[in-house]
């Protein structure tokens, strides 16, 4: 049974829109690897060692207080070292010219746009 004029339309419009929101969200998850900081992660596991230290000696003297702030120094260490960097995307990513799939949407959006059907 073929679809009639005005649900074909539809099916066409569902499909533009798809594939644009598609192509939007492999642009905004594939945005490029970034180098690891170095110096953080070093810092987290310093950081780490520190905090399991204070937390053994919390432990081993039985002062909950010092077991306590060796937990939260090993914790933020370890933020620390698996944080990804903190870089200006914005800057950069005005500065540069488009993506491929940017350039590609773009024309994928033309063309039907222009299509008078």
């Amino acid at each position: 049974m073929p679809l009639s004029e005005h649900e074909q339309r539809l099916l066409d419009e569902m499909e533009r829109s798809l594939y644009h929101n598609e192509a939007d969200d492999v642009t905004t998850v594939g945005g490029g690897r970034v180098r690891p900081n170095y110096t953080a992660i070093a810092l987290g596991v310093v950081a780490g060692v520190i905090g399991v230290a204070l937390l053994l000696v919390g432990v081993v003297s039985r002062l909950p207080i010092i077991g306590l702030i060796g937990f939260i120094v090993m914790f933020a260490g370890a933020m620390v070292a698996i944080a990804p960097p903190r870089r200006l995307r914005v800057e950069r990513a005005a500065r540069r010219r488009p993506s491929f799939m940017d350039s590609l949407n773009d024309r994928w959006e033309r063309r039907h746009d222009d299509d008078p059907s």
